[in-house]
């Protein structure tokens, strides 16, 4: 990563998921706190566990923050994503809340 710093929260997030640790990748969320992927939204803490497991860190997925840009509570940013479900670079979304996320966002890229 270069030219650009991450929110504590979503550096978090991006480090659970290359370290394959589940209970990190929850922890980075609030207790309120969901993934949205491509319009399908898991909340809460068993619904961010059960994204990590699907499509993520059950996937063996690695994380790459490719650009940043914050602006007040949301980053967005471009990364490279790699796993045996997707592989290819995509848009996020992260609200952070305090010292954790909100919401992480994968909107549809068309």
């Amino acid at each position: 990563m270069s030219g650009f710093a991450l929110p504590a929260a979503v550096q978090r997030m991006v480090d659970a998921i290359n370290a394959a640790d589940t209970e990190a990748f929850v922890a980075a969320f609030t207790p309120e706190g969901f993934v949205s992927d491509w319009g399908t939204v898991k909340k809460g803490p068993e619904g961010v566990r059960a994204w990590a497991a699907s499509d993520a860190i059950g996937a063996g997925a690695r994380m790459t923050v490719l650009t940043a840009e914050t602006e007040g509570d949301t980053t967005r940013i471009r990364f490279d994503w790699r796993s045996s479900v997707f592989t290819g670079e995509s848009d996020g979304i992260f609200v952070v809340s305090g010292d954790r996320l909100a919401s992480f966002t994968i909107p549809p890229s068309h």
